[in-house]
This record gives structure tokens, C-alpha cells and sequence, in this order.
């Protein structure tokens, strides 16, 4: 990366000349970087990814999404419990499910969340996103529910 930051681009402007690709690109650019005990990368992987789901997506990277979306605003997980319960998920091989792809998929995108100024700001954004994205997908919520109970999905104990 030149040090440039698409951060600076007015949010008017930045929802019509940058893709989404790009502002996720740039979202993970900024998260990794964060190098927080919560990972809170994980979140952004995970809402972009069922937002940008389509007929051809692989049923994991669904699945996987929606569990972490369902982990993080039901639960309350951590992105780094997120991704230590789609390691877990992943050992055991099976075939994923199908999920219903709604046509609307949430009025926050990687571009909103990008617009927010760096810092807690930013990061509430990143929380709204993947609220936003939830809701949407809430003719999935049950089964997603009952998929983590299956393999008996829990926080880990902090002591």
C-alpha cells in the first residue's frame, strides 16, 4: 500500500467510485493492523462474506458466515472466539447447508463502515455492519442456531 487512505474521500463520493471489493480490501488492511486481543478482523471477513454471497458461493464460506454474524450479535463472541469456533467447526467434515440468499442484504456496507473515522468509530461501525447483516438474514436465524448447537458452540470461560 502508497500510505493512501481511502479514508480522506468524502462518503458521497466513496459510495459511487469504490467498490466494495475495495473497501472490504481497505477494512482489512485497517483491522489487521489493529492487532487487538478481539480480533475483530474476523467480524469483517465474516459480514462480507454473506453480504457478497451468491448462487455460486460455497456453502461453507455461508455457513461460516453466518455462524460467526450469529456468534458475534447473539452470543457476543469475540472475533478470536469466532474463529477458534470455525476451527472447531471445521475439523469435523460434513456437508454444509444451503441458506437462503435474501435479496436485500443489510442497508450498512464495507463502503459505510469505511467512511467512519478510524478508532472506536469505526469499530462501531464494523458492530452495526454485522447487525445489519444479521437481521437480514433472519429467515436463516434458527436453523444457524441449531447448526452451532450441534457442535455445542460455547464462550470460552474468562477467569
Amino acid at each position: 500500500m502508497s500510505g493512501f487512505s481511502w479514508t480522506v474521500i468524502p462518503h458521497t463520493i466513496l459510495q459511487r467510485v469504490i467498490p466494495d471489493t475495495a473497501a472490504y480490501d481497505e477494512l482489512c488492511a485497517y483491522t489487521l493492523t489493529l492487532a487487538d486481543a478481539h480480533f475483530i478482523h474476523q467480524h469483517v471477513v465474516d459480514a462480507f462474506a454473506v453480504q457478497c454471497a451468491d448462487e455460486h458461493t460455497k456453502p461453507i464460506a455461508v455457513a461460516f458466515g453466518l455462524i460467526g454474524l450469529y456468534l458475534k450479535v447473539e452470543r457476543r463472541f469475540s472475533g478470536r472466539q469466532v474463529q477458534r469456533a470455525h476451527m472447531t467447526m471445521a475439523r469435523r467434515k460434513r456437508t454444509w447447508p444451503s441458506f437462503t440468499l435474501p435479496r436485500d442484504r443489510g442497508a450498512i456496507t464495507a463502503r459505510t463502515v469505511l467512511a467512519a473515522p478510524a478508532g472506536r468509530a469505526r469499530e462501531g461501525a464494523i458492530d452495526a455492519w454485522c447487525v445489519s447483516v444479521w437481521d437480514a438474514f433472519r429467515a436463516n436465524h434458527a436453523a444457524v442456531a441449531a447448526l452451532v448447537a450441534e457442535y455445542g458452540i460455547a464462550p470460552e470461560r474468562t477467569t
